[in-house]
């Protein structure tokens, strides 16, 4: 609006001068207004003719890798574009946060001149330094006139997206006291038969199957015999992870709420590998849903306004930025099954798992907790322990449920309090996880009251 009053001014100066007879100043008024023209053509111009193509695996990584980005710009015009500043985009937190989720080697920013026809390349290398659902691109260019009269900005390519998965540990055994522990114990009610513990023999029956006869004592007896196996019940666990903003401080960050993560996945994983059912529900924000979501309300490269390019850099940027904070009220969940891909989903889940302000604990046990099977445990792995939290895993205690609370970064001055209100809502079973070394360890030890059962299971 700016440039069309200027634009306004110099005519009616330069048609002034010419009534005025002031031939000198009617032919300045003519040669700016010639600049001015030109410069707006040659700037519209070298923004529309230009294309731009990203090439990127976008294959799952895992914390750590690398991957090679390659984007390249073509000029299709007849016209050579004078300068071209273009911008790969790269998320602002990931960058700005300390340490930085991505480090970059390379220039993913770059000045470069385009002839007519011809392609430049810009190439970089992304180390992914934490787990994440990231988003690689658009691309950013900016052009103009040589005179720096006028600028366009456009947004060009579509961008690439890759899931960095949270790192693996296994736990080594499991003490967890409940009435339903995670692995096996013995119960005085049969349940089902673990075909890996054989308790003994007896005649065969018919409709035994094949896999159930001891040979052996078949063989030595010269009648067919059976074996008997131990009963055992196979629990599994339900992992509840509290990622409401407002229980990580920004001073403890991102180290509490990676820790968080690690620390269900490391559960995820070890309780999948014993072949029990598990399941993971968390208040956090799913990355990729947000993305979606946000997409609608962004403009289409292939556009018509975007074709034309924008006057301000801001223009440009905020069609591609977050509008705000995520308020939705949905839950991620996956639901509590036993699979041989179940723990890959519950790993690419909590890959995309971002901290919000949407839900409380609370609320996520008052949404998903009708969906909670009763014979598995649930381990809540909490940043803090509210009263509303103590209570609402009270409520769910009182239900039938067996509790374990995994409690994340927690200070010395707070632990007292944390465990007195869960204590009051007779949550027993409390562990502590202050860094990867104590989650190792998780299931070896636990605090905070008498255990119902004494269970271990070695995974060794």
């Amino acid at each position: 609006m700016k440039n069309y009053r200027w634009f306004l001014i110099l005519v009616a100066v330069t048609v002034l001068a010419l009534v005025l007879q002031a031939g000198l100043v009617a032919f300045a008024g003519y040669v700016v207004i010639g600049v001015y023209l030109l410069s707006r053509y040659l700037a519209k111009s070298w923004i529309v003719q230009l294309e731009a193509t990203r090439k990127v695996d976008q294959t799952p990584r895992e914390v750590g890798e690398t991957v090679d980005v390659v984007v390249k710009l073509k000029n299709t015009g007849k016209l050579p574009i004078g300068w071209l500043l273009v911008e790969d985009m790269l998320p602002e937190y990931a960058l700005r946060q300390k340490p930085p989720r991505l480090t970059i080697q390379g220039r993913r920013i770059a000045i470069v001149l385009i002839g007519a026809g011809k392609t430049k390349t810009v190439k970089y290398k992304i180390t992914f330094r934490q787990r994440g659902y990231y988003q690689l691109g658009p691309t950013f260019a900016e052009t103009g006139d040589v005179f720096g009269l006028h600028r366009r900005h456009r947004i060009l390519s579509n961008p690439a997206f890759v899931l960095v998965y949270p790192k693996i540990l296994q736990l080594a055994k499991y003490e967890f006291a409940s009435k339903r522990p995670i692995g096996e114990v013995r119960l005085a009610n049969r349940l089902f038969d673990d075909p890996t513990r054989t308790a003994g023999v007896r005649p065969y029956v018919m409709g035994d199957p094949l896999q159930r006869i001891h040979w052996r004592a078949t063989a030595r007896t010269g009648a067919l015999h059976s074996r008997i196996y131990e009963p055992t019940s196979l629990a599994g666990a339900t992992v509840l992870v509290d990622f409401h903003s407002a229980g990580y401080a920004k001073r403890g960050e991102p180290y509490r709420s990676e820790l968080a993560i690690t620390t269900a996945c490391a559960i995820a994983y070890t309780v999948s590998i014993l072949n029990q059912q598990i399941g993971l529900a968390s208040n956090g924000r799913d990355t990729a849903a947000r993305i979606r979501d946000e997409a609608s309300d962004k403009i289409d490269t292939t556009s018509e306004v975007a074709e034309q390019g924008m006057e301000t850099r801001q223009q440009a940027r905020d069609k591609y930025e977050a509008l705000g904070p995520d308020k939705r009220l949905r839950p991620v969940v996956v639901e509590t099954r036993r699979g041989i891909d179940q723990f890959s989903k519950i790993r690419d889940a909590l890959a995309r798992l971002e901290l919000t302000d949407g839900m409380t604990f609370t609320g996520l046990i008052l949404d998903a907790g009708p969906r909670l099977p009763k014979d598995a445990t649930i381990m809540a792995i909490l940043p803090q322990v509210s009263v509303e939290t103590s209570v609402a895993l009270g409520q769910l205690r009182r239900q039938g449920y067996a509790i374990s609370a995994i409690l994340i970064g927690i200070t010395d001055d707070d632990k007292p309090v944390f465990l007195g209100r869960l204590a009051a809502e007779g949550v027993r079973d409390i562990r502590f996880v202050q860094n990867e070394d104590d989650l190792l360890n998780l299931g070896e030890r636990a605090s905070g009251g008498p255990s119902t059962y004494n269970v271990a299971v070695n995974l060794a």
